[in-house]
C-alpha cells in the first residue's frame, strides 16, 4: 500500500479527548481519502483506558497502527516512536484533541512538497492565547527563551501540530535527546544546525479544556533543558556505505537485524545509514551484510544532505 501521509497522534490519559478529537479529524480523513493516509497512535503509557477508547475510535480506519509505550516516557519519546514507523512520505504529528483545526491538514501536505519542516504556527494568524492569562503569558515567554537559547526565527514553536518530509522527520527523531516538552525546541535547534528549511503555516487553533501541562513544574523543567542544548553531544552511530547503496538493500538488512526508524544521510562520496543512539549492535549486522564501516558521526558531518527514509518496519 502506498500513503500520502503519516498522522502520527501522541495521546497521554485521553480517554475523555480522543473521540471529539476523531469528530474534528473525520470529514477532512474523508477528504484526503482515508485509504491513503496512515494514522498512527502511540499510548504514552497511559494510566487510563486511552488505548482502548483509541481502539474503539480509530480501529474501523483501513491503514491505523496502535504503539503502547509500558510507561509514560513524554510526548517528544511519543512523537518519534510513531516517526520510526511511519511509511508515508510527508508526516504530521498533531494533538490526540485535534485542537489545530484539521482543516489545515490537507494544506500541510501541500507545503511538505518544498520544504523538509513545516510546523503549525498560531503566531501567523494571529491568535495564540490560551483559555487563561498565565498559560498565555507563560508561552509566550517561553517561546522568546526558546528563539534565544536555539537560534530559531519561529514565534511559535510550541504548536501540537507539525509537519515533516519523512526522510528529515528520522534524522531529527534520531538525534534527539529531549522526551517531553522542550523535545520541539530541540527539534528547531537541531533543524537550524542540520540546515533544514523550516516552513511556518498559519493555522487556527481552539483552546480545548485538558491539557497535561502544568505551567509551574513543568516551565522549570523546560527553561533548564533549554539552557544545555547547546551542551549535548549530538553523535550517533552510522553505517558508512557506497553512495550509490540502494534503500532497498539496506530495508533488508535492516529488517535482518530488526531495527526500525533509520535514514539514509546521502554524500556525494558515501552514505550513511544513521542508527539510535543505542543501535551500534544492530549497526553491526547492517555492517557485515552491506560491506560497510560502522563509526559514529556528528552533526557538522551530517548537516546539509539529502535524507532517505528506511521503511524496514513492517505490519
Amino acid at each position: 500500500m502506498t500513503f500520502t501521509t503519516s498522522l502520527v497522534i501522541p495521546a497521554y490519559n485521553e480517554s475523555l479527548r480522543l473521540e471529539a478529537g476523531f469528530e474534528r479529524l473525520r470529514p477532512v480523513l474523508n477528504e484526503m481519502n482515508p485509504e491513503l493516509v496512515e494514522v498512527i497512535v502511540v499510548d504514552d503509557g497511559s494510566r487510563d483506558d486511552t488505548m482502548h477508547v483509541a481502539q474503539r475510535v480509530y480501529g474501523h480506519l483501513p491503514n491505523v497502527v496502535f504503539i503502547q509505550h509500558p510507561e509514560n516516557r513524554g510526548k517528544g519519546a511519543a512523537v518519534r516512536l510513531g516517526i520510526s514507523v511511519a511509511r508515508a512520505p510527508y508526516v504530521i504529528a498533531t494533538d490526540a484533541d485535534l485542537s489545530i483545526r484539521p482543516v489545515h491538514l490537507p494544506e500541510f501536505v501541500l507545503a511538505l512538497r518544498d520544504s523538509p519542516l513545516v510546523p503549525g504556527s498560531r503566531q501567523l494568524d494571529g491568535d495564540d492565547g490560551y483559555d487563561t492569562f498565565v498559560r498565555t503569558l507563560a508561552g509566550r515567554v517561553f517561546n522568546r527563551l526558546v528563539r534565544h537559547y536555539t537560534g530559531t526565527t519561529s514565534r511559535d514553536t510550541q504548536c501540537g501540530c507539525k509537519g515533516f518530509q519523512l526522510g528529515p522527520a528520522r534524522i531529527l527523531a534520531l538525534l534527539a535527546f529531549y522526551d517531553r516538552f522542550v523535545y520541539d525546541a530541540e527539534m528547531f535547534f537541531l533543524a537550524d544546525r542540520l540546515g533544514l528549511t523550516i516552513r511556518p503555516l498559519p493555522v487556527t487553533w481552539d483552546d480545548i479544556a485538558g491539557s497535561s501541562v502544568h505551567v509551574g513544574r513543568d516551565s522549570l523543567q523546560m527553561i533548564r533543558d533549554l539552557r544545555s542544548l547547546k551542551h549535548r553531544k549530538y553523535e550517533n552511530p552510522v553505517v558508512e556505505l557506497d553512495a550509490a547503496v540502494g534503500v532497498e538493500e539496506v530495508e533488508r538488512a535492516a529488517r535482518s537485524v530488526r531495527v526500525q526508524g533509520l535514514v539514509i544521510a546521502r554524500g556525494t562520496t558515501n552514505a550513511l545509514v544513521v542508527l539510535p543512539r543505542d543501535g551500534a549492535v544492530a549497526g553491526v549486522g547492517i555492517a557485515a551484510a552491506l560491506g560497510g564501516t560502522l563509526r559514529t558521526a556528528g552533526l557538522a558531518e551530517l548537516r546539509g544532505r539529502p535524507y532517505d527514509a528506511v521503511t524496514s518496519y513492517q505490519y
